[in-house]
């Protein structure tokens, strides 16, 4: 049933909602056994390409020129003999040779973005979120945060994840210089973005523009996370 043309997914100049039931799958090159859920790219005005890549057991993602961030959401990813389940992570440099290889049914979000010449690109490394210490935005206990990627200049993006008690909010609206690429991971809530209200929940994915006001509030009996990507570093106050 197609609900008369009804979705809660919207585009606006400095956002995007897109939820689950206008996912449309398509093969990207060097996917092989697998599928991409693409949910911003630089044809949508963002400065870096964001997806969900789908494998069968056995399905393989190829190398590419740019760095990629991988974080498995379900099932299990090899990296060249590095096993990554779910919650496992991992950042490959620019140029890098290392396919992904799906042992079993598998889910990755997967992060793109060029690398800028002239800064010396930091070594492959995975890991996985369980070990990383979390901290409390604003001092909430009730909002907590896991910085995956390491504090480190040559990184020129962060991914973070950010967990809310049911009840917990953002301590202000947010404005600012950055650009962020967020999937929802579990429960939901309501996001502010520009002027527009919307709720969300686990499998929504939202872009949000330097500059677009944001604020976000968890709802329900269940805690709310997500996998926030932001830029950083460098290339902040380009055009």
């Amino acid at each position: 049933m197609h609900h008369f043309g009804q979705t809660r997914s919207v585009l606006r100049p400095d956002h995007l909602l897109q939820t689950p039931d206008t996912f449309v799958r398509t093969i990207l090159p060097g996917m092989r056994n697998a599928a991409a859920i693409v949910h911003t790219a630089p044809a949508a005005g963002a400065r870096f390409t964001q997806y969900t890549a789908e494998f069968e057991s056995g399905g393989i993602l190829e190398p590419i020129a740019a760095q990629r961030f991988l974080y498995v959401l379900e099932g299990e990813a090899d990296l060249n003999g590095a096993s990554l389940s779910s919650g496992g992570y991992a950042w490959l440099p620019p140029g890098h040779k290392t396919p992904i290889t799906a042992k079993t049914a598998t889910r990755a979000a997967i992060i793109e973005k060029p690398w800028r010449d002239g800064v010396e690109a930091p070594s492959c490394f995975t890991a996985h979120e369980r070990e990383i210490a979390p901290t409390h935005l604003a001092d909430d206990p009730a909002l907590e945060v896991r910085s995956l990627l390491p504090d480190d200049p040559r990184f020129d993006f962060a991914v973070n994840t950010m967990t809310y008690l049911p009840g917990a909010t953002l301590p202000m609206v947010e404005i600012h210089v950055m650009e962020h690429g967020l999937l929802m991971l579990a429960g939901g809530g309501i996001y502010r973005l520009g002027d527009c209200w919307y709720p969300v929940t686990a499998g929504d994915f939202i872009w949000m523009a330097p500059f677009c006001p944001q604020w976000f509030g968890a709802l329900g009996k269940t805690p709310a996370k997500y996998l926030i990507y932001k830029n950083w570093n460098r290339g902040l106050l380009d055009p």
